[in-house]
């Protein structure tokens, strides 16, 4: 049986509504996850395989093992985007089990696709990822990979999904941490100032932020911080000039390895989505507990919290 049997699903696009800023979110992915050549290569793949790895597993192959053992779990990815981390992630493996890729937007299809053309089986279904055709404890790993912060509510997502998943279910989820004030100011303000753009305009006003991190990064500089300065949470320390100008005043993507676009891709995903909510790690903490989520590894990073839990 496939995923959708297991779950009793049988129309493959719900009727959800939306606010507003769900809906310029959801449109937001669309455009994004279709335009392929912007994250395909295999540099890049390689880049989210070993970032997911390191976050997810703690760098050791071996617990993917662990948190998939067995055969035919059923695994939802809310929020599969273009299917782009759940293949990273997971590959070859989810043959062995029935995985539903669910997304809000029309970048299902990409995703779809995209598993056929890697002969890796999987079912996907068009959904609001709060708004599932799905019972309560029927689920064994919920996958979510910076997904729950484009929503309404992160905290009201965690809740919602985590019904769903089976008493010592796994919750595999990412979302943006908290950044330093002018970080967190300019990210709005760009998101804002793009609002009333199409897609397509919003992707080529990122063009000269990506040229000056691409510069910045070119440069091979490094800045000396004498003493922290706390009211800008910067610490004392020595710092690659791009990657400081990055985690403090404004993200501004750079790979040596990647290409303008899809540098210019990292820089859309951050800047255009309008949900795009940032928490600390007591914030995440606090909503795993209200969930029955038992945090059994949590990753913190400057760019977001990554948490592998157990429903309890």
């Amino acid at each position: 049986m496939s995923a959708l049997e297991k779950l009793g699903i049988k129309n493959l696009e719900v009727k959800n509504t939306y606010t507003n800023e769900q809906e310029q979110t959801k449109n937001t992915f669309a455009y994004q996850w279709s335009r392929r050549d912007s994250y395909e290569s295999g540099h890049v793949a390689k880049f989210a395989r070993e970032w997911l790895i390191e976050r997810y597993c703690d760098n050791k192959e071996s617990r993917l093992d662990e948190l998939l053992a067995g055969n035919d779990k059923i695994i939802v990815d809310a929020g599969c985007g273009g299917g782009y981390s759940a293949l990273a992630l997971f590959g070859e493996k989810l043959n062995k089990h029935n995985y539903l890729g669910v997304d809000i937007s029309d970048a299902v299809y990409t995703a779809q696709a995209r598993f056929k053309e890697h002969g890796v089986k999987g079912d996907f279904l068009k959904s609001s990822v709060v708004d599932l055709p799905i019972g309560d404890e029927t689920v064994d790993i919920i996958f979510s990979e910076g997904v729950l912060h484009h929503t309404d509510s992160t905290e009201r997502s965690l809740l919602y999904l985590s019904k769903k998943l089976k008493k010592g279910g796994w919750f595999m989820f990412y979302v943006y941490v908290k950044k330093a004030p002018i970080r967190e100011f300019t990210d709005d303000h760009i998101r804002n100032y793009l609002k009333d753009y199409s897609n397509e305009e919003a992707w080529k006003l990122l063009y000269p932020l990506t040229k000056l991190g691409i510069q910045l990064g070119k440069l091979n500089a490094t800045i000396e911080i004498e003493e922290d300065i706390p009211y800008l949470e910067m610490k004392k320390g020595t710092y690659d000039l791009q990657r400081f100008f990055y985690w403090n005043i404004c993200k501004a993507f750079y790979r040596p390895e990647f290409d303008f676009e899809e540098m210019n891709h990292m820089n859309y995903d951050w800047f255009r989505p309008l949900n795009c909510y940032r928490h600390t790690p007591d914030e995440v903490r606090s909503m795993c507990e209200k969930a029955g989520l038992e945090i059994e590894h949590i990753n913190i990073q400057e760019a977001g919290i990554t948490v592998v839990a157990k429903k309890v």
